[in-house]
C-alpha cells in the first residue's frame, strides 16, 4: 500500500472521471454491478450544470 511512481497519474484519471460523471470500477464486484445494471440498456441524459453564477461570486 505504498505510493507508486504512477500514483499521481491514477489520481488525475479518477478526478476526471468524477468531474465528467464517468462510471468507474476499481474492483470486480463494482464492474459486475455496472455491466449488469438495467440502466446500461437505457438512454441516459446527463444534466450539465451552469457554474457561471458560482464563478461570479
Amino acid at each position: 500500500m505504498q505510493p507508486q511512481p504512477h500514483d499521481s497519474d491514477i489520481k488525475a484519471l479518477l478526478r476526471l472521471g468524477v468531474v465528467w460523471n464517468i462510471p468507474m470500477a476499481c474492483d470486480m464486484a463494482t464492474a459486475d454491478f455496472l455491466i449488469t445494471s438495467p440502466f446500461m440498456n437505457k438512454i441516459y441524459v446527463a444534466e450539465h450544470y451552469c457554474y457561471k453564477k458560482y464563478l461570479k461570486r
